[in-house]
């Protein structure tokens, strides 16, 4: 979180006093005038920091500050802010598969209440829940025409021949099964199996994205929320960033904020790192948004055996899960030829199942009961949905920190009817902060050349301005066409397609080869995915990257 506060005026050294005191702190310091500004450049520096970039946007610059002297700075007078700069990693999903039992998605929504005589006949139909993961591949319970809209391809593969708009990773597969497959051939039915599912592909088979992917694949969201055919009423985000910025400025923040503010209801996992953990991942600190954490229902359908599952994020008084939903051992639909299922086979749990854990399968249960609610009563507002998800949701355990308002309960919420709160009322999120604090500890990197991407800049090296952002994203106007920040990333019209009813057309990029940078153990809360549990052995992508898949059939 933030180290914000603007109060009495501190003590400020004498020119050459020593104002140092422990390790170096990257901060991004955020003042209200010009004069500000350079009082505070001029004590970073007599303090033995330094000032790395200036921020003229935020009048503001990021630096290196002793750690002593960070509590002096956010004090002094006129910095309005002054937030622990870091990157980030993009958390997709830890797959920490630990055994125990399975958990169908039936018994999954059997014991959330989905089965019930006034929950029976709800299917989500009419809904469009968009996912923005990994893609969807055209596996039985998703191939279905209509079942699937593909909007633009967003990721590095979009480039490859055969591999646009599929998944070559697997979790966007196993996502889109739990909150809406189907399939009658095996029987097999995810939590709103009615609903149609929007897939805007911002992952590559490595599982990585920059978050500048990942912004430009919500704006677009929101702007073709209403086309025909979509009524796009939910977003599913299940992964997040351990992003140190304030959810204030943090422009992931900002771009859930307008989709909420939007009408569409955006729902975030709030990341896997444990009960120890005191911050959930970006952007489910929004407050706007539905935060889900996972619970361990160990694969029954009753409450009583049921507990915050162990890898959840616990968060803090101020901002942790608002809900619970299953998240250990879920069975969903495998992805034959993927990265996970490739490597990690034990994880199979027949020629068209796989299973695993994580708050991002949690979240996808979220996204399903939310099309159901949203099925039977068309008018809700966000706001009104978050609200009767967390009043009629079952409290579990002794920690509410860890287990927020408690599982939800499907049948319950339907009862309500309509919630007791209507309108959440919080600080505005400006979305002026960095980029590149929003974006990871492993940056994406050309595959030719080795350079790495940083800074504020998106994948095509254009400047990142988020003054001139922000006013489009807030506007709807950030998408002109398929041209984002002043690049063409994608077509301009929907297509056929032979699985789906309409494809976004593919437009050649031109620029940097960016593919998946080398992920390392230190720069993710796991490992590898084994039907034991995480190994010690780290994600690197380099025989994953696009060319690698080229021409490579499915399983």
């Amino acid at each position: 979180m933030a180290l914000t506060g603007a109060g009495a005026t501190p003590a400020i050294a004498a020119p050459g006093e020593s104002m140092s005191g422990g390790p170096m702190t990257a901060v991004i310091v955020r003042t209200d005038s010009g004069a500000a500004l350079s009082r505070a450049e001029a004590y970073v520096r007599r303090a033995g920091g330094t000032v790395d970039r200036e921020l003229s946007l935020i009048s503001g610059f990021a630096g290196q500050v002793p750690a002593g002297a960070v509590a002096s700075l956010r004090q002094s007078p006129g910095v309005a802010e002054v937030t622990a700069d870091g990157t980030v990693r993009m958390k997709a999903d830890t797959w920490l598969d630990t055994g125990g039992a399975n958990s169908t998605v039936a018994t999954v929504k059997r014991g959330a209440g989905g089965k019930k005589a006034n929950t029976v006949a709800l299917t989500g139909a009419g809904v469009g829940v968009a996912l923005i993961d990994s893609g969807v591949a055209p596996v039985a319970g998703l191939n279905q025409p209509g079942k699937v809209i593909n909007g633009p391809d967003l990721s590095f593969e979009s480039q490859t021949p055969g591999l646009a708009d599929t998944d070559t990773y697997g979790h966007g597969t196993h996502m889109a099964g739990i909150i809406a497959g189907s399939d009658p051939a095996s029987g097999f039915e995810g939590i709103a199996p009615g609903a149609n599912l929007i897939s805007l592909k911002v992952a590559a088979a490595d599982g990585a994205a920059d978050v500048s992917q990942v912004i430009a694949a919500i704006d677009w969201v929101v702007e073709h929320r209403n086309d025909a055919g979509l009524n796009i009423r939910v977003l599913n985000l299940s992964f997040g960033t351990d992003s140190t910025q304030s959810e204030v400025l943090d422009p992931l923040s900002f771009a859930v904020e307008t989709a909420w503010k939007k009408g569409i209801v955006v729902v975030v996992a709030v990341g896997n790192d444990g009960p120890t953990a005191s911050r959930v991942t970006m952007p489910a600190a929004n407050p706007y948004v539905i935060a889900v954490g996972a619970a361990d229902t160990n694969g029954t359908e009753t409450l009583g055996d049921d507990t915050v599952a162990t890898f959840s994020t616990r968060g803090n008084a101020t901002r942790h899960a608002d809900v619970l939903a299953a998240g250990r051992s879920v069975v969903s639909l495998r992805d034959p030829g993927s990265y996970i299922d490739v490597n990690y086979p034990a994880a199979r749990v027949s020629d068209q199942f796989f299973r695993g854990s994580g708050t991002s399968q949690a979240t996808a249960v979220v996204s399903g009961t939310v099309a159901l609610l949203l099925q039977n009563s068309p008018k809700l507002s966000p706001d009104q949905v978050k609200n009767l998800l967390m009043e009629s949701a079952d409290p579990l355990g002794t920690d509410p920190i860890a287990a927020g308002a408690g599982e939800i309960d499907i049948s319950s919420a339907v009862t309500l009817s309509t919630p007791k709160k209507g309108t959440q009322s919080f600080p505005a999120a400006t979305g002026l902060g960095s980029l590149e604090a929003s974006r990871g500890t492993s940056h994406v990197v050309d595959a030719t050349t080795g350079t790495v991407l940083t800074g504020e800049k998106d994948i095509f090296g254009t400047p990142w301005n988020p003054a001139t952002w922000t006013k489009g994203a807030a506007k709807s106007t950030q998408w002109t066409g398929g041209t984002w920040n002043g690049n063409v990333w994608a077509g301009t019209a929907y297509t056929g397609s032979s699985w789906t009813a309409l494809t976004w057309n593919i437009a050649p990029w031109t620029g940097t080869n960016w593919a998946g940078r080398a992920w390392t153990g230190s720069n993710w809360t796991g490992r590898a995915w084994t039907a034991a549990g995480w190994t010690g052995r780290a994600w690197t992508s380099g025989s994953w990257l696009g060319r690698a898949w080229t021409g490579r059939a499915w399983t």
